[in-house]
């Protein structure tokens, strides 16, 4: 990371919805610099009762870094997979090493864990070309995704 300083990744409490819906609004605004639609985002990215649903379930993470909330994700641990359903960087920490921070994170969560699944928009190319550079390698694809797989 080029902005050094102490992280920590981990499950959401409820007073930090809010904030983690203000930041998934802004970071998912930025796509369309990107290849992605303007004003769009995944499912329920925009709103607060989503995020408090995924914190109540136990699926929405939060990024610290030296205590100040700048991102998370969503995510679902199944046996010995976990299923990333997306991760977020608040705008301001974008090309700083955060989003590859959050995916170590989520990969190192658990060592029984051994294979990590994801989509993203076809027409995103910086989330393309971002998981592929971690190693993720393309499953498949339809009109709107493509789907990835990283086995560790």
């Amino acid at each position: 990371m080029k902005n050094k300083g102490n992280y920590v990744f981990r499950k959401a409490s409820e007073q930090e919805v809010r904030k983690l819906t203000e930041l998934s609004i802004a970071a998912f605004h930025t796509d369309y610099l990107v290849g992605g639609n303007k004003l769009d985002g995944p499912p329920g990215y925009d709103d607060i009762k989503w995020h408090l649903d995924m914190q109540k379930e136990g699926h929405l993470y939060t990024f610290q870094v030296d205590n100040i909330i700048i991102g998370g994700a969503v995510i679902f641990i199944d046996n010995n997979s976990i299923y990333i359903g997306r991760i977020f960087v608040d705008p301001l920490y974008h090309h700083q090493g955060y989003g590859i921070a959050i995916m170590n994170a989520i990969e190192s969560l658990d060592n029984t864990i051994n294979s990590f699944y994801l989509d993203t928009p076809i027409a995103n190319r910086r989330t393309n070309a971002f998981y592929k550079k971690l190693g993720y390698i393309e499953t498949s694809r339809d009109n709107e995704c493509v789907n990835y797989k990283k086995i560790k």
